[in-house]
């Protein structure tokens, strides 16, 4: 045997090893580029599975998030006014608005094409072009939850997102009443809720009569409607401090706070006993929490306790306020209260 002898490499079998390998590589990427779509739908693409659409929607509320908390770190959030609301507040949108609108909404289209998602602010492209979607990721489910495969027909499925709840209390740096939602009507009733706050990267979601999010798995609420704290809006806050003393009497507390989603939180957390809204309000900024309330136990309704519907044929707005607390003998009793007197009944 000559040791010194070199090693002579064959160049074309190089090349086809190279050619080969770069095969495998774009197979592998292509697939990975496909995988969410391919995954989000059964055989038949007029279904689609609502567990993988729960993955996604938690994803989505995330990653929208995560683009509020990038713009609340910088030194300009481009805030412009959309205007007065009915109660004379400014109403607000920001660069942290598109951007997570961008991203949660796009996200969710690009894995569901066929998807319907209604969403609070349009797509501004600009934007649009600078944020990072999103693939589904199981792994948002932790193992100790089960969570079952249930398709249903897509033309049956509304989405409905609020990229920025709270957006007034962001302006102001009142970052514990901001959140991202994103709630899945089926026949317009509202059946999976999720509640993200960006700043606490705490996450709250629920599927009715099928699973609910760690968080919620062992609460229990207090069935004495008898001292009631209810939280309302900071935006008109004086009214309906008045008008609550007088329904549920004067033991009765009223607490403030910013954002639909905050005060559906306090509520499932029992830091209050119900939510009370007196005037118009978009179903956007409710359908998550009515889900979740929904799931839990509880229940929300109009002021004419009538159930809100989120259909996509329907208006966004709903006109008649909201009574929600997280268990539904609570609301029974109350709602009682509030149509007896007669002070929000508008038709």
């Amino acid at each position: 045997m000559n040791l010194g002898r070199s090693i002579r490499i064959n160049k074309c079998g190089v090349v086809i090893l190279g050619l080969l390998f770069m095969c495998i590589l774009y197979y592998l990427w292509n697939s990975n580029a496909s995988n969410s779509a391919t995954y989000a739908f059964s055989k038949n693409p007029n279904e689609i599975n609502l567990r993988k659409l729960l993955i996604g929607s938690i994803q989505a509320a995330q990653h929208g998030g995560f683009e509020v908390v990038a713009v609340s770190k910088s030194r300009d959030l481009h805030e412009q006014s959309k205007g007065k609301t009915k109660e004379g507040a400014n109403n607000p949108v920001t660069d942290a608005d598109y951007r997570s609108n961008c991203v949660m909404k796009n996200g969710l289209l690009r894995i569901f094409p066929k998807l319907r998602v209604i969403s609070e602010e349009d797509d501004r492209q600009e934007q649009c072009a600078e944020v990072q979607l999103f693939d589904l990721d199981p792994t948002v489910l932790p193992e100790s939850v089960t969570v079952p495969d249930e398709r249903v027909n897509i033309d049956e499925v509304d989405v409905w997102i609020d990229p920025l709840d709270a957006t007034q209390e962001y302006t102001e740096r009142l970052h514990e009443y901001v959140t991202t939602m994103v709630c899945v009507a089926v026949k317009g009733v509202p059946t999976i809720g999720i509640i993200h706050n960006p700043f606490t990267m705490k996450t709250t979601w629920a599927w009715r009569d099928r699973a609910l999010s760690e968080s919620l798995a062992n609460l229990k609420h207090d069935a004495d409607a008898k001292h009631p704290t209810i939280i309302v809006s900071r935006s008109h806050a004086g009214a309906v401090k008045e008008q609550s003393k007088q329904i549920f009497g004067e033991n009765a507390q009223v607490i403030t706070a910013g954002g639909a989603g905050f005060k559906v939180l306090q509520v499932i957390q029992n830091n209050a006993t119900a939510y009370l809204h007196t005037t118009h309000i978009k179903k956007w900024d409710i359908c998550a929490g009515d889900a979740i309330l929904g799931a839990i136990g509880g229940r929300m309704s109009d002021l004419h306790n009538e159930n809100i519907v989120y259909h996509r044929d329907t208006p966004a707005l709903n006109p008649n306020g909201l009574l929600a607390a997280a268990l539904s003998s609570t609301h029974e009793a109350y709602i009682k209260r509030i149509v007896e007197s007669k002070h929000f009944v508008r038709r």
